[in-house]
């Protein structure tokens, strides 16, 4: 007779190992909520995804309002950009500085945490709620966005851990996700790495004064022998969106000084 033992505790252990990752999600605001005043009471648990909570090193907070995808919703605020489970809980109170930044439209606005753990970056997003306080207006399109709005669901979970393909995309070919070009690089940890834009470079260079933007080291750890390569394989750069325009003057040209005026700047010559 074959025992079931073992094939009972690999399933337990199955089990245990699904309840054990998470990534982020919401138990507070509530699908449909209607909220009233400026703060957002926020309350975070296991989402069914990993990474678990514990794993973030730090997530961003952020108030978003429109459609399901990046290019039908806005960011109308960034609560914080140094979350931490570690130290502060799974809650936060969002406060919103400012309410004209948004119109009172039932299940117009979600949360979303773009949070950096090994392997890379999630990010969540809460389901929709109402903000009745809000005396603003929307841009036309999320005006647009909202009107095609039915439910209480939330855009889509980004989690380029979990899908390294995911993220490679959004980078590489799509634009990366909002949000990801303003984390700092030693905080990402995915295959793929986020950075800004390059500085303009001035209209004047000196051989003085030039500093460098970061600090440099002689030690190079990747040079020793034994050491693992590293772990990036691709850095996508924010797009260059420095232009510059020029047009001929409309105003004529000063009129020469007058006689008067001449003759006392002449005192002045060299």
């Amino acid at each position: 007779m074959l025992s079931c033992r073992p094939l009972l505790l690999s399933t337990l252990c199955a089990l245990l190992f699904q309840t054990c990752t998470a990534d982020i999600a919401f138990s507070s605001p509530a699908a449909g909520a209607k909220i009233s005043g400026s703060t957002i009471d926020v309350e975070f648990e296991d989402g069914p995804d990993s990474p678990p909570l514990s794993d973030f090193s730090t997530y961003q907070l952020q108030l978003c309002a429109g459609g399901q995808t990046e290019k039908d919703f806005t960011i109308l605020l960034t609560f914080t950009t140094t979350g931490d489970f570690a130290t502060d809980g799974n809650s936060y109170s969002a406060k919103i500085t400012n309410l004209n930044l948004g119109a009172n439209t039932q299940n117009a606005y979600f949360l979303r945490t773009i949070g950096a753990a090994p392997g890379g970056v999630v990010y969540n997003y809460s389901p929709r709620f109402s903000l009745t306080s809000m005396t603003g207006t929307f841009p036309a399109n999320v005006q647009s966005a909202l009107s095609s709005i039915s439910g209480t669901d939330g855009p889509p979970t980004l989690n380029q851990i979990t899908n390294p393909a995911a993220g490679a995309g959004a980078g590489a070919a799509a634009g990366a996700p909002a949000g990801s070009y303003s984390i700092p690089y030693t905080m990402q940890t995915g295959p793929v790495r986020y950075a800004p834009m390059a500085k303009v470079a001035p209209s004047k260079i000196t051989a003085k004064g030039n500093a460098r933007q970061y600090p440099t080291s002689d030690y190079n750890i990747w040079s020793r022998t034994g050491m693992p390569g590293p772990n990036a394989s691709q850095t996508v750069t924010d797009v260059f969106t420095f232009a510059v325009s020029s047009m001929e003057p409309t105003i004529a040209a000063a009129p020469q000084p007058s006689d008067d005026m001449q003759k006392f700047l002449n005192r002045w010559k060299d």
